[in-house]
């Protein structure tokens, strides 16, 4: 599969798109906080854009609007983004995880589930 880099808009269009099953444009518009509500036309636009990356499709039309679904899933952009994030550092993961910590952004219930998650596996055999 292609890799899709998305920006803060389509991430959250995208986001929207993966709590419901479809949703029209101005459904996802609606569904943006009332202080940052984004023009009727900067989400369509968006939304095009995501279909031209394929990470959205119309899937059905009713009425005079379109429908529209996630193509990619969440899981897989998280994947993306974080190995981008890596990248930035070399794909070194202590300078950010000291990030983490100094901004306050991880806790102790954070290092023992990655604890746990990397015991389990070792256990299966994975780096």
């Amino acid at each position: 599969m292609k890799e899709i880099r998305l920006s803060r808009l389509e991430l959250q269009i995208m986001d929207v798109l993966w709590g419901r099953e479809e949703a029209s444009i101005r459904e996802i518009q609606e569904s943006f906080p009332k202080a940052k509500i984004p023009a009727y036309a900067t989400v369509q636009t968006t939304v095009y854009r995501l279909e031209a990356k394929k990470a959205v499709r119309r899937t059905r039309k009713v009425g005079n609007f379109h429908l529209f679904s996630a193509i990619v899933s969440r899981e897989a952009t998280e994947h993306r983004m974080l190995e981008d994030l890596l990248a930035l550092f070399g794909g070194q993961s202590r300078p950010v995880m000291a990030h983490l910590i100094e901004a306050g952004k991880l806790t102790l219930d954070d290092v023992e589930f990655a604890e746990k998650t990397l015991k389990s596996m070792q256990k299966k055999g994975k780096k």
